[in-house]
């Protein structure tokens, strides 16, 4: 009797830590979202190949985020509605709360290098190149999971947010192929 009780305990317990294993394997328990970035960052860092976005501070990233670039992203910008996003190192020059697109941060293109290169060929560069949130109507859904913008870089509206917070006018962007 006492071996039977044994035994029926014993596969009770196996049982039940297999039963929670399965449970855990099916019903992962989402990581708790980081803390939000509360001190500035100096630099931003797009890879339009990886569609990622990383944050630094004094050479440490912080934080990456997953982003939307322009509708046809392959290539440096090169005229107005090509639907690329443009390539090189370039700064945070403005900040939009009234922007379409929740919020946004400004990135100082065209430069003269494009302005010239355009004139040249006798077409317009484009202009107002922004890190931006999603369209109104999407404010329910986490975010447009396409490349969609003009030219934009785009993100969740809860990301604008934190960088709206963190970001100040001066601040290097570099965005890579």
């Amino acid at each position: 009797m006492r071996r039977t009780r044994l035994t029926l305990y014993s596969a009770l317990v196996v049982g039940l830590v297999a039963g929670a294993a399965l449970y855990n394997a099916l019903f992962p328990v989402a990581p708790r979202p980081p803390a939000p970035l509360t001190e500035p960052i100096d630099r931003i860092l797009i890879e339009k190949s990886a569609r990622r976005m990383t944050v630094y501070r004094d050479g440490t990233a912080l934080r990456s985020y997953a982003v939307r670039l322009g509708f046809a992203p392959e290539g440096d910008k090169e005229r107005q509605g090509d639907g690329r996003t443009p390539e090189g190192i370039f700064r945070i020059d403005r900040k939009n709360a009234r922007s379409r697109f929740h919020l946004s941060l400004g990135i100082d293109y065209p430069q003269q290098a494009h302005v010239v290169r355009a004139a040249a060929g006798g077409y317009s560069p484009g202009g107002d190149i922004f890190i931006h949130g999603q369209p109104p109507g999407v404010e329910g859904m986490h975010w447009i999971d396409r490349d969609w913008t003009a030219g934009c870089i785009a993100v969740p509206n809860a990301v604008i947010e934190e960088l709206w917070r963190v970001t100040a006018i001066g601040t290097v962007v570099e965005i890579r192929p």
